[in-house]
């Protein structure tokens, strides 16, 4: 099994953040690759579509709005893992006007390397938190 985890710095408080992302249907408000979002199964699976067009299904596992983290994994999708688990947590920092973001994964490799499956999702979550970043940026300067 590989795992990878990636972090970012915001300058938002905590609950801002996880105003933006502790929806299990937030990914098109914040993250660009992912265009299109579908609940579905009373809201635990979301089926979304990227940019190409690929359907990905994921499952919510856990959730818990006061820590303000959640974890899924994925049903479908075109990636080359297996028994794939997420975890995307908002953590309170020293300063009340900074959070911490974290998305960690663990999968097993499916015809490819554990680098390469580590190299691949350490991408997309590093990808995706610099997004995070930049839209929550452009609300703050918009507002």
């Amino acid at each position: 099994m590989a795992t990878t985890t990636a972090s970012i710095d915001i300058a938002a408080s905590p609950d801002r953040v996880w105003q933006l992302i502790g929806g299990f249907d937030s990914l098109p408000d914040w993250l660009p690759y992912i265009p299109t979002s579908d609940l579905c199964d009373g809201g635990r699976l979301r089926r979304l579509e990227n940019e190409q067009g690929d359907v990905i299904i994921e499952r919510l596992e856990a959730f818990d709005d006061q820590a303000r983290t959640y974890s899924y994994s994925i049903v479908r999708a075109p990636f080359p893992v297996t028994g794939y688990r997420s975890t995307l947590t908002v953590h309170e920092t020293p300063r009340q006007d900074r959070a911490r973001v974290e998305w960690s994964g663990t999968f097993t490799p499916d015809g490819i390397s554990d680098s390469e499956a580590v190299t691949l999702f350490h991408g997309i979550y590093t990808q995706g938190l610099a997004a995070l970043h930049q839209t929550l940026t452009r609300a703050s300067t918009s507002v």
